[in-house]
């Protein structure tokens, strides 16, 4: 059994062991190209907190993760896991493992002919793009407090309401740092294109629309998963999104 299996319930039947050594040169050959092709970028406009976190958590840019090495580092920093799981998980056991500090985290990684996109998320996405930033300890917090207020909600509205919370911050959020837009959200920090165009929209003028962070307006912020961002809301501090989850739990609960 899964040593995590004995903190969750809902989740439990979706927890699988990483078989790290069933990874392939090939693929650990594709994560170095992954990886290659976003640091040169992510070094110069990724925030501080997830430059950090690359390397508080052991990161390698030409080997895939194993899981249990990041956790040894990860785990003493905030008590976050990233707990392998086999695939997509349904609400109520995603949001069991963020309110226990585990994120669940695919161990596939992508082909070399879906290097730019795949539709599901893999290692790459999920360790990649999300797990430095549970390094954090304010973003740390607040993640687990996202899940524990999800995992009590079960009209159907409000989770959609919350869904956009997570969106425009743990997948899409921006943060300004040094008098520039940062990015920290993961799905900006995996995809190469989602950044590319942000960062040069920004330089042009012609991008998605930067926002500041209003509770208000990004629960109520609809948004297509197949497009790239037309609006963004940036913070300006990690304590922003810990204190609009607790306000979202006042507002929904």
């Amino acid at each position: 059994m899964n040593p995590q299996a004995a903190t969750l319930t809902v989740a439990e039947p979706y927890l699988i062991q990483q078989d790290w050594a069933a990874y392939t040169p090939g693929q650990h050959s594709v994560w170095a190209e992954l990886v290659h092709r976003r640091m040169p970028q992510l070094r110069e406009h990724a925030c501080r907190e997830y430059l950090d976190g690359f390397e508080q958590i052991g990161l390698r840019e030409d080997t895939i993760p194993n899981l249990a090495e990041v956790n040894k580092r990860l785990r003493p920093r905030t008590g976050w896991n990233a707990t392998p799981v086999s695939g997509f998980l349904p609400p109520d056991a995603f949001f069991e493992m963020l309110a226990a500090r585990q994120f669940p985290t695919t161990t596939w990684l992508r082909s070399r002919d879906s290097l730019e996109y795949t539709p599901e998320p893999d290692i790459f996405h999920d360790v990649f793009g999300h797990v430095p930033m549970h390094a954090h300890p304010v973003f740390a917090d607040f993640l687990q407090h996202y899940g524990k207020v999800c995992a009590r909600l079960t009209d159907k509205d409000k989770l959609e309401r919350m869904g956009r919370l997570f969106w425009f911050t743990v997948e899409f959020g921006v943060i300004r740092q040094d008098g520039q837009i940062k990015l920290y959200g993961s799905g900006l920090v995996s995809s190469h294109g989602e950044s590319t165009k942000l960062i040069e929209g920004i330089q042009s003028g012609h991008g998605p629309e930067i926002r500041d962070f209003n509770l208000d307006r990004v629960l109520d912020q609809q948004f297509l998963v197949s497009e790239m961002q037309k609006v963004l809301y940036a913070v300006e501090s990690f304590d922003q999104i810990y204190e609009a989850a607790q306000q979202a739990e006042e507002r929904l609960a």
